[in-house]
Order: structure tokens, then C-alpha cells, then sequence
């Protein structure tokens, strides 16, 4: 009995060693990554952006400056966020905190408290912490974040100013929110560098922001401008295909570029249709994330949708990757 005893021993032995060492090698790679600093450039803007001289100009008798540009800042980051941004899907409504991702396997991580409350992560922040955060995917100790910062490489700093002083305007809410949590094969897929930091594939870091958006007009500067947050999932050249770092779950992003395997036939009808509506032109109903997504469509303006199409049918035809 000895010896199928010493067999099993050490059939269970080498398990242990081929599984136990590749995940010990992953879990301290992985600790490394987040553990580590990146330098980004330190952008500075006011917040909320003051107004211009015409606009000054034009406010009635005992209207206060600065009351008048945090309101127009307020109306505007309202619009932004419910529109192009989509903060709400980690942040949650009130921006107490929201789920980003809760799985056992790939790990859970949660949006965190942008209010005034108790639990804020944002409370003491900057206008250089939120550059660094929205768009670089850095943390104010340096540390690279969960963010998914590669979406609003386009957002300018009047844009980045207006959403911070909507959110500032909010009721404060009282939500300690968890630091992420790495999984078994989210740990091994940030050690293998399949599932990687936002500031990892931001190519750099020291590149200047626009201080303005582009002027909302029906065009496809401003439609490009508007793109930037369909650049994750759809590709930087909107070829679609699988979507890195998401939802197993999820179908491939679609080809947005005027190819056979993409908008080649579809109307601005249709487009609307898609985004509005959440219909393809053949009636099937749009499938997640971007069923999630027709909310923003809903508050999309029609300058805005215009622009957009605009810009998609400047793009040249790429078929979608396999």
C-alpha cells in the first residue's frame, strides 16, 4: 500500500507545483503592475470655466458671474454625462458608487463615490487629479486605476470641468465603496497582459488636452470628437470585432465603418433607429453593452446624432477582424 500511496503523494505534489507556482508568479506580476507609478503631465483647468467677455456682456442687471458660470457649467456636464459619457454605468445614478464588474472568477471592481459624502474618493481632488483619473486611468499617488480612460482621450478640459461641477452639485451621499479585487484569471490575465490597465494602452501621457470642444455642429470634426468614446469597444478604426477586456458574454462590437460587414447600406434612419430605438434595420433588437447604451442615444441632440453619422461616413471601409 506504500507505494500507490507515495504515487498519489506525488502525482498531488506536481498539481500543486504546476498550478501553485504559474498563480504565485501571476498574483506578484499582477501586484507589481498596480503597484507601480506613471507619470503623466499635470493639466490645470478652472472649474467651472468663467465666462467669456460676450457672455458677461449679455447677463440682465445683479446677475452674479461666477453663479451664472457654475449654473451653465451644471446644465452642461448634466448633459454630458447622460449623453456621450455614460458615467452613471460605474458611478451609479447618484454617483455614490456603481458596479463595474462583479465576478468571483475575473474579480470585482467598483465605481467609486464621486459625491460629497462620507466615503468621497474624489473630496480633496484637484482639477490635476481628475485629468489624471478620467483621462490618463491614474490614480493621484500614480498608481494606474481601473478607469477605463482610453474612452475620453477626445473630452476637452471645458468638457472634463463641466461634468466635475455637475457632479459637485449633487447631494452628497454616505457610501464607503471597496477597492478592487483581482480574481484567479483576472489575476493571470493582468500578469499575461491580456487584460490591461487603461494607462497601459494610452500610448502617452504628456500630450496636451483641448482646453474646448469642437463647435456642436453638424459636422464631422464634431462628429469625430463624439466618436472617441466608441473607440473601446469599436476599434480605434470602428472595424468592431471582439471587445478586449469585456464581458465574455458579450457579442463582438460592430463594424461601424461603411463596409459590407458594417453600416454599408444603412440609412441615417437606420442609424438613428439603432441608437434611439435599439433596432437594427431588420427590426432585431441590439444586443448588450450597446442595448445599455440607447438611453444615451434617447439624449443624444439631433445636432449630435447628425454630427456623428457625419463622421462615420468620412471613415474608409475596413472589414471587421476574426
Amino acid at each position: 500500500m506504500k507505494n500507490p500511496l507515495r504515487v498519489a503523494l506525488g502525482v498531488v505534489t506536481l498539481l500543486v507545483l504546476a498550478v501553485g507556482v504559474p498563480y504565485a508568479w501571476a498574483t506578484i506580476t499582477a501586484s507589481k503592475l498596480h503597484a507601480r507609478t506613471i507619470e503623466t503631465h499635470r493639466a490645470d483647468f478652472p472649474i467651472p470655466f468663467p465666462l467669456t467677455d460676450a457672455e458677461i456682456a449679455e447677463l440682465e442687471p445683479g446677475q452674479n458671474a461666477a453663479r451664472v458660470a457654475f449654473a451653465d457649467a451644471v446644465a452642461r456636464g448634466d448633459h454630458l454625462v447622460h449623453s456621450r459619457y455614460g458615467c452613471v454605468e460605474c458611478h451609479g445614478q447618484d454617483f455614490g458608487g456603481g458596479v463595474m464588474l462583479d465576478s468571483r472568477i475575473l474579480g470585482t471592481f467598483l465605481g467609486p463615490n464621486l459625491t460629497t459624502g462620507r466615503g468621497s474618493r474624489t473630496l480633496d481632488y484637484t482639477a490635476t487629479d481628475w485629468d489624471r483619473a478620467v483621462r490618463h486611468g491614474v490614480a493621484p499617488d500614480g498608481h494606474p486605476t481601473v478607469m477605463p480612460s482610453e474612452d475620453f482621450q477626445l473630452m476637452s478640459d471645458q468638457e472634463l470641468s463641466d461634468i466635475v461641477a455637475y457632479i459637485r452639485s449633487l447631494p452628497p451621499v454616505d457610501h464607503e465603496v471597496a477597492p478592487p479585487r483581482l480574481g484567479p484569471l483576472g489575476t493571470v490575465l493582468v500578469a499575461t497582459r491580456k487584460m490591461r490597465f487603461s494607462a497601459d494602452v494610452i500610448p502617452i501621457h504628456t500630450a496636451p488636452h483641448a482646453k474646448l470642444p469642437p463647435v456642436a455642429e453638424a459636422t464631422a470634426e464634431f462628429g469625430k470628437h463624439l466618436a472617441g468614446t466608441c473607440a473601446g469597444c469599436h476599434g480605434a478604426n470602428f472595424a468592431g470585432g471582439p471587445i478586449a477586456g469585456g464581458d465574455p458574454s458579450w457579442p463582438p462590437a460592430m463594424n461601424l465603418t461603411p463596409h459590407a460587414d458594417g453600416l454599408a447600406g444603412w440609412s441615417y434612419g437606420d442609424f438613428v433607429g439603432a441608437l434611439r430605438r435599439g433596432r437594427r434595420p431588420d427590426g432585431t433588437l441590439l444586443r448588450e453593452p450597446m442595448s445599455m447604451l440607447v438611453v444615451y442615444g434617447q439624449n443624444m441632440s439631433d445636432i449630435e446624432l447628425q454630427a456623428l453619422w457625419a463622421f462615420l461616413q468620412t471613415l474608409p471601409p475596413v472589414a471587421t477582424p476574426r
